[in-house]
């Protein structure tokens, strides 16, 4: 059976995107921009007591950060690899999909080496033993090995580790959903929905070392990953005419000002059934309907209000941001790393708001600096001599003393 297969139905994008542009054909660099914030503030939401995060999204709404960051890793999975597998059959495109998953696993990897041992070294060497509870790496501690394969099975992980092992986890079950997708892209949001509605009612989840489930339900979460993917291969353009309408739109307005009501009622402790009813519409482990909804309405006012042609995303303003966003990876990474040591400068030297704002400033500063290195890094591939470079000889008669 041949592994070639026609192009899909589906709209695919066939010109690459610069890092500087945005043309019809080539890639959103709105994803980029919001990817990048997104990454931003998940390393601010994660410093405790930290005063800069209240410029986040997670203070005025139901979703945050973490919803915005699935749902574009699914609309850029979908992008890239739809792509690949149309031009080079479904057995590259899967094998491209799996050479992602294993970066993706090793990143996680070494970022919990290096953040369990940090966490370990402070705990120890400054005697701040709470943090070992805080950060959940006391198993780490009193068991070791079992703890530790456990973490490589991606059960055990210590506190703010969630994300990417979820991200792992949705990537390395994507090859079929794709495949499907690209035939009938929305008979796969209907299972992607249908698997969300019985995970909730059933209460399906992936176990956790060393009980409980993962606070980023698998089988809850996918869904906004496969909305994602959905919208870039042409959900999006049919329901366009949807988003643009006002009714549509002022619907959406009008629940992104309900839970802005809700949401900062309940961080101010206004009312305690404010905050009983945040609680209820914004669970994260099972992704409440009401995190979706506010997300989709967010959605209809952004597109409205930034177009795709928008002048804003080439200024040098929205540069920096842009780049964290499309060396997402690397930025998150280091992100969650850097919000550790946040939270030993807030801790052990000072907490004044002048610390925050320089803690969080500069760790935002250093996650921009790798982005730019590693988009510069990249560029050496490329700038390498096509033909043999003749090194000179040396004498050695020369070198004789």
């Amino acid at each position: 059976m041949s592994l070639t297969m026609p192009r899909p139905p589906v709209s695919m994008p066939t010109q690459r995107a610069s890092a500087k542009e945005t043309s019809p054909a080539g890639r959103d660099l709105r994803l980029d921009l919001f990817r990048g914030l997104a990454n931003w503030a998940i390393f601010l939401d994660h410093i405790p007591n930290n005063a800069v995060a209240w410029v986040t999204t997670r203070n005025y709404g139901f979703s945050d950060a973490a919803d915005v960051f699935l749902f574009i890793s699914g609309y850029t999975a979908a992008f890239i690899y739809a792509r690949r597998m149309a031009a080079q059959g479904y057995l590259a495109g899967t094998a491209l999909l799996i050479r992602r998953v294993w970066q993706l696993y090793v990143a996680h990897v070494l970022l919990f080496v290096f953040y369990a041992a940090a966490i370990g070294y402070v705990a120890q060497g400054y005697g701040h033993s709470h943090l070992l509870d805080e950060f959940n790496v006391a198993g780490l501690i009193q068991q070791p090995v079992a703890t530790l394969t456990q973490g490589l099975l991606l059960k055990f992980k210590p506190l703010n580790l969630d994300v990417l092992p979820l991200y792992t986890v949705l990537m390395a079950g994507f090859a079929p959903l794709l495949m499907l997708m690209m035939r009938a892209s929305d008979a796969a949001l209907a299972a992607a929905i249908m698997v969300y509605v019985l995970a909730r009612h059933f209460g399906w989840n992936f176990p956790a070392h060393p009980s409980g489930g993962w606070y980023f339900n698998p089988f809850t979460w996918q869904l906004l990953f496969t909305m994602g993917a959905w919208a870039a291969l042409g959900g999006a353009a049919r329901a366009q005419a949807l988003a643009r309408s006002r009714t549509v739109l002022m619907a959406s307005v009008a629940f992104v000002v309900f839970a802005f009501v809700v949401t900062v009622g309940a961080r101010l402790d206004l009312s305690t059934s404010l905050s009983f009813v945040f609680d209820v519409l914004s669970e994260k482990t099972n992704l409440a309907p009401y995190r979706i909804l506010h997300f989709l309405a967010l959605a209809v006012i952004v597109v409205r209000v930034v177009p795709r042609d928008w002048n804003g995303l080439r200024s040098r303003l929205a540069r920096p941001i842009i780049v964290c966003g499309q060396r997402s990876l690397e930025v998150f990474c280091i992100g969650i790393f850097l919000s550790f040591v946040g939270h030993f400068i807030l801790e052990m030297y000072s907490d004044r708001l002048l610390t925050q704002i320089g803690v969080s400033v500069g760790g935002l500063l250093l996650m921009t600096a790798v982005a730019f290195y590693r988009t510069w890094s990249r560029t050496l591939d490329a700038r390498a001599p096509k033909a043999p470079v003749t090194i000179p000889t040396i004498d050695r008669k020369e070198n004789v003393q």
